[in-house]
């Protein structure tokens, strides 16, 4: 039999590409990976142990870790946390068991000096109610003589008194941190978590958004009852995206809402974050896996006469995952681009386009728990000498996706409106064909007083390429008096491209105008979990940005509700008395016009220096929607200014919009820096700040130096769009580490609103939808 190779690690943990026999890793010392997989019982707070083999080569014949094994050169992590568990002691269980807690580093030499172990451990927690019967397991003997079961803090107390019956681990260390996880899980202070979830929630003013429906034909408002429905299937979608595990958690925090105060509150703010993980707190959990569903597996391991089977908790990691469910947990870019150099030019288009998911072979293999349409398209796989594959989303999300475009038809067949009627019908179509060309554009042509967007759009949620593109449903009334007034700026985007500060290598040589629509929202779902969408600028397809632009959506009644809540309540508290009266809504709100128009001016489709075509979010990769959304913002404001000049915009404006930014500053940073506005709002800021644009005050206020202003916001808007251009991933890193930072003063303003209790968002109620629904 083959010995076993492993990947050969740096000391930081990266792969080098090179893989050794598993004799030649330990006898050189060599860097490489394994899993820890701890088995804890919440009922009895017990965790497994195994009693290590006599035969083994390091540490024979002590009790240690519930299984562990190394990962094999070109294996997965989490794969192989499965594949362990059930060699060593019999138990399948699926990947949503698996929760990983943390890496944990381990450097010893045993063996008088013939086995030097440098090992990168995954450690995962697997919890289930009760213990699982000891007849249930089946051991490996080779590798595993017994199991029993001990009380976590007695375990911890051994490992500090070093028993020799136990393999060694440092509690006092990295390792602590398991123990320290238990014990948060075990010691629930209720009143305490209680109270958290309640200061958490008062962040979010709640409101009512609903518009009339009277100028609607009795048809339209039929559709209307149908299209809410969609989207109330695309929001099962978005939280799918989000984790996989995340539906079964939803279902079981809404079914145990009633059971108590805290159980109500964890519920409330679920839905406003469709995840465990807080938007405003820079996505630190305020849930665990102690929270979540309970799933029954009889088949898990053995039966035993008389025990229903073992039961687990659905988990999700405390870190929220960087590529969300778009890609295997484990994956990592390097894995990615080495399949991705294996692939054709068709082939890389669809693994790294909006609409596909990432997938691993082995997964289908062990994770019974597969739909069966999901298993089906696993065998119809071609051969491959790769784990990963892509699926359309049209085939991961078959079930719910047919069921929307199902409601989707029905809707277009009442409609009144050709345009919806056209729109509906091809939305419904891309559901199922996956490809969304002819209803962007059918979108894009939308003219009716029904304004519906709905499909996968924005990429914020996958932060390791920015490449998947998460479904949304956006609902509203279209204010045609707004809209008409707004013209204007969608008809002078080829006038802003052509006079951008902006070397003209880089200009966009075909803009064309951006019909801007101004609805009132009645409904929203998908992602839109945590801050609440103003306006939106659409679609992102390049292809469909340079055959026919953009198109805008602004969504009036939530910046009303923003404005009054939020924005006047900031410019009460952090901005000088003096222009504190500069700050309005219609400045608020059109430089919100002039955000959304400044996506569609820009670099977007670009040559490399070795005339390689490209795009700047390929190049950008996971830097893209900060530095996308902080062009929008500054160049918006260059903007503004320009069209001033030109005589398009009056001059009273140009006060009123500078403090108006700047108040609008303080409210986009408070969403968090790994929120792609926030982050680009803290680049804004403390750029204009460092030159002597943004002022602060003893006082502890801000104001704006109108004589430094109008530079500053030129010269970011140069050095973002240059980057843009040249697709410069280098030059944004240095950009974004260099100001997306929160400086002393920016630090006191924030606090000063926390102690203030100024909302930081808003929390909608459409009681229009409801009532269609029911």
């Amino acid at each position: 039999m083959a010995e076993e190779h492993f990947d050969v690690l740096t000391k930081s943990g990266e792969k080098t590409g090179v893989s050794k026999p598993r004799s030649e890793i330990h006898r050189d010392g060599d860097y490489h990976r394994a899993v820890h997989v701890w088995i804890f019982v919440e009922s009895t707070q017990e965790l497994l142990l195994q009693l290590r083999s006599d035969d083994k080569d390091s540490w024979p014949g002590q009790w240690d870790i519930s299984s562990a094994g190394h990962i094999s050169a070109g294996d997965p992590s989490l794969i192989s946390a499965q594949r362990e568990l059930e060699e060593e002691l019999g138990i399948k269980l699926p990947k949503d068991a698996f929760e990983k807690i943390f890496v944990f580093l381990q450097e010893c030499v045993t063996n008088n000096g013939k086995f030097i172990n440098n090992e990168f451990n995954d450690v995962y927690l697997v919890t289930v109610l009760h213990p699982i019967p000891l007849k249930a397991f089946t051991l490996q003997k080779e590798e595993v003589s017994a199991v029993k079961y001990i009380p976590y803090e007695e375990y911890r107390n051994l490992l500090a008194k070093e028993d020799p019956a136990y393999v060694p681990y440092d509690v006092n260390g990295d390792y602590g941190k398991l123990f320290e996880i238990l014990r948060q899980r075990c010691q629930v202070n209720t009143e305490a978590r209680s109270l958290s979830l309640q200061k958490q929630l008062q962040r979010y003013s709640p409101v009512t958004l609903e518009a009339k429906l009277t100028e609607l034909s009795e048809a339209d408002q039929k559709a209307l009852g149908l299209i809410v429905k969609a989207a109330k299937v695309i929001d099962d979608i978005f939280y799918e995206q989000l984790w996989y595990s995340n539906p079964a958690l939803r279902e079981w925090l809404k079914e145990h809402a009633n059971a108590s105060e805290l159980d109500k509150l964890k519920w409330d703010y679920f839905l406003i974050n469709k995840s465990p993980w807080s938007s405003l707190d820079e996505n630190e959990p305020f849930l665990t896996t102690a929270d979540s569903a309970v799933k029954l597996l009889p088949e898990a391991t053995k039966l035993i006469a008389g025990w229903k089977g073992l039961e687990y908790r659905a988990a999700f990691p405390l870190t929220k995952p960087p590529g969300a469910n778009f890609y295997p947990p484990d994956m990592d870019k390097m894995e990615f681009n080495l399949w991705l150099s294996s692939l054709t030019e068709e082939q890389k288009h669809a693994a790294t386009g909006f609409f596909s998911i990432i997938k691993r072979r082995s997964e289908a293999n062990l994770d019974a728990s597969q739909s069966d349409h999901l298993a089906n398209i696993t065998k119809k796989l071609p051969d491959s000498n790769s784990d990963l594959y892509s699926v359309p989303c049209s085939e991961i999300y078959r079930p719910s996706l047919t069921k929307a475009s199902e409601l989707l038809h029905k809707a277009g067949n009442l409609t009144t409106s050709q345009s919806l009627k056209k729109l509906l019908h091809s939305k419904a179509e891309a559901f199922l064909s996956n490809d969304y060309y002819e209803s962007d554009i059918a979108w894009m042509d939308l003219d009716s007083k029904l304004d519906i967007t709905i499909g996968p759009y924005e990429t914020y949620e996958d932060e390791i390429f920015g490449y998947k593109a998460s479904f949304e449903a956006f609902i509203g009334i279209r204010d045609d008096k707004a809209t008409a007034d707004l013209r204007l700026f969608g008809n002078n985007l080829k006038l802003l491209e052509d006079n951008l500060p902006l070397d003209s290598v880089y200009k966009s040589k075909d803009v064309s105008a951006a019909p801007i629509r101004v609805i009132q929202l009645i409904y929203n779902s998908g992602d839109v979990k945590g801050p609440q969408t103003v306006a939106y600028n659409l679609p992102n397809d390049e292809k469909i940005v340079k055959d026919r632009g953009t198109s805008m959506v602004m969504l009036k009644n939530v910046q009303e509700a923003k404005f009054e809540h939020i924005l006047k309540p900031i410019a009460e508290v952090l901005i000088s008395n003096e222009q504190r009266g500069f700050v309005d809504f219609d400045s608020f709100f059109t430089h919100t016009i002039c955000h959304e128009c400044c996506h569609g001016i820009g670099p977007h489709t670009i040559t490399l220096p070795d005339g390689e075509p490209s795009t700047v979010r390929k190049e950008l990769q996971e830097l893209h929607s900060s530095m996308e959304e902080a062009k929008a913002d500054i160049v918006g404001l260059w903007a503004l200014k320009f069209l001033i000049t030109k005589g398009l915009l009056p001059k009273s404006m140009v006060e009123s919009m500078y403090v108006s930014f700047l108040a609008g500053c303080f409210r986009s940073i408070r969403f968090g820096l790994t929120e792609a506005h926030g982050k680009g709002q803290a680049l804004i800021f403390n750029w204009l700040y460092e030159k002597g644009a943004f002022v602060f005050h003893e006082d502890s206020t801000f104001s704006v130096d109108f004589t430094k202003v109008e530079d500053a916001v030129e010269s970011l808007s140069h050095e973002i769009l240059t980057i843009q251009g040249r697709g410069d991933k280098k030059a944004a890193t240095l950009l974004l580490n260099s100001y997306c930072t929160i400086t002393g003063p920016l630090k006191a303003s924030l606090e000063k609103l926390e102690s203030v209790k100024v909302p930081v968002d808003i929390s909608p109620t459409f009681p229009l939808a409801d009532a269609l629904m029911n």
